[in-house]
């Protein structure tokens, strides 16, 4: 970090142009403080991380063995602890994200309370989740760093210059956020001033996906309805232009298609002539042949080969799409959302299996060669079933005897030490880096497992604590399994900001600071 050096000469230089008004001002601190604070804006971030995330895709192009990987988290501490976390473990952050779910903000930051995952959410509360989120890990950028400086201060000798060298390559928490905006909440204009919402707060990645927005339903679903290939690559380039915009070259649009789930739509295409896109979106649907004689009132018809069909249209008002056809209707979605500004693709699939996944990736690199998903590893999946029925499907095929197990029961307990369970676990173990290299997926996400891992400590918690282990059940299952693991906010009055606050107070106030970390603070027990 010569740039510490460099602003501690500056400020210095600055302190001597003003004189005598400035003699209580230091130098160091100010530039300490400029080093806690790398990022100043929602802005800078965005420019930061998109040149990260850009050159991690590249790097996956050559080797599909460097994927990235994320966890969706639901408030600015969730990811910065996450971060603090992987620094502390892996030693870097690279290739490591944070994900922002729409479902998420739905269910725990509206101020309707809980609500299902249809857009219903204030849109705004999305982009107040990301200004958090990195809030947060700046607090954490400013606290690692003001403990170094503490340290700085303390060491001589050899001891000095380590701990020199550790501020001069720090690695800031943060990193990049792909961030949901559902279906654009809205028309292209809408979302054009949402995704500058978004950025403005620093999102470099911005995911859509391609139901209609005023109906929209979580993916994992019944009862999507998809749009028109128009009208979603009208939002595509909204979002690109808010990036254009506001100086983020770089930025990373997701494109994500449900229509491996969804089987209807709101809209048939405009389509001029045979073969374009809105025809080929029409072909989707589930027509019968008939005569002008055969018209009823208020029938919609289409003409196609010199024929006239009339599109299964629903009490809804809704259009069928033919069964069987998801598939294709997702690599058309695919292919045409790359030819058309997207960056990477996101399918919505109803299990995670490879076979399935990997076709249709090598459908798409016939048309795009680099073709790249991000993918959920969802927890609406039940990965401990579906990795043993696909296991129990491998035995069967190989000819292997499977009559000891009871394929629609194989999530029992009694299967938990069987062959079987063995194989399965080691699949789910190594399905990230099979299905980077196998599918094509550059980036792995679990949309919520901080939302799951909130309940179930908690639920272990209110078990002992409430029952007869009383306060134990804290002690033993909560506190002391933090010290042993070093866990930062164990800690949680430094990890609120006492200590940056009585670094500041130094810097202003001098010997008369009243500080709040002396003997008599409880945390020094730790």
């Amino acid at each position: 970090m010569a740039q510490y050096q460099d602003d501690i000469q500056a400020v210095a230089g600055l302190k001597e142009t003003h004189g005598s008004a400035w003699d209580a001002i230091n130098p160091e601190y100010a530039a300490r403080m400029r080093a806690q604070n790398k990022f100043k804006t929602g802005l800078d971030i965005a420019k930061y991380t998109a040149k990260i995330m850009r050159a991690d895709m590249a790097a996956y192009d050559a080797d599909p063995s460097k994927y990235t990987q994320s966890l969706g988290c639901w408030h600015g501490f969730i990811g910065q602890q996450k971060m603090i976390s992987i620094k502390k473990h892996f030693n870097s952050t690279d290739r490591r994200y944070l994900y922002l779910s729409g479902w998420m903000v739905a269910a725990l930051r509206s101020e309707f309370g809980p609500l299902p995952d249809q857009s219903m959410h204030e849109k705004t509360s999305v982009s107040a989740l990301i200004r958090e989120l990195y809030t947060f890990l700046r607090q954490a950028d400013a606290r690692e760093l003001g403990g170094l400086f503490r340290q700085l201060d303390a060491a001589v000798g050899p001891a000095k210059a380590a701990i020199q060298e550790k501020i001069d390559n720090h690695v800031t928490h943060v990193v990049p956020i792909i961030a949901d905006i559902d279906a654009g909440f809205g028309n292209a204009e809408a979302t054009y001033l949402l995704a500058k919402q978004f950025i403005e707060a620093g999102a470099c990645c911005i995911q859509i996906e391609n139901q209609v927005s005023d109906e929209k339903q979580c993916g994992h679903q019944d009862g999507k309805v998809t749009v028109p290939h128009e009208d979603f690559l009208a939002k595509i380039r909204a979002i690109r232009y808010a990036f254009l915009e506001l100086g983020v070259d770089d930025g990373v649009i997701v494109s994500r298609t449900d229509s491996l789930g969804a089987g209807l739509t709101k809209q048939i295409a405009v389509t001029n002539t045979p073969g374009d896109l809105g025809d080929q979106y029409n072909s989707f649907l589930d027509c019968e042949e008939l005569s002008a004689d055969e018209l009823g009132n208020g029938d919609v018809i289409i003409k196609r080969d010199g024929k006239l069909l009339r599109p299964k249209r629903l009490p809804s008002n809704l259009f069928q799409f033919r069964a069987g056809t998801g598939e294709a209707r997702c690599v058309l979605d695919c292919i045409t959302s790359l030819q058309n500004g997207a960056d990477l693709l996101w399918i919505e699939t109803e299990k995670p299996h490879i076979a399935q996944i990997g076709g249709m990736v090598s459908e798409i690199r016939k048309v795009i060669p680099n073709a790249k998903l991000v993918y959920n590893n969802s927890p609406s999946f039940n990965w401990t079933l579906n990795f043993r029925q696909q296991a129990y499907d491998a035995m069967k095929a190989a000819g292997k005897d499977v009559s000891a197990y009871e394929r629609a029961q194989l999530m029992s307990v009694e299967y938990d030490q069987t062959e079987l369970a063995a194989l399965a676990d080691e699949k789910i173990r190594t399905f990230q880096a099979d299905a980077s290299r196998e599918a094509g997926i550059f980036h792995h996400l679990i949309t919520l497992p901080t939302y799951h891992t909130a309940a179930l400590s908690t639920d272990n918690l209110a078990k002992e604590y409430f029952g007869d282990q009383g306060m134990l059940g804290y002690v033993a299952g909560v506190q002391r399994k933090e010290i042993r693991q070093g866990i930062a906010c164990v800690k949680h009055q430094n990890m609120s900001g006492s200590d940056i606050g009585d670094d500041h107070k130094e810097y202003f106030s001098g010997d008369a600071a009243l500080k709040a970390a002396g003997k008599d603070n409880t945390m020094n027990q730790f």
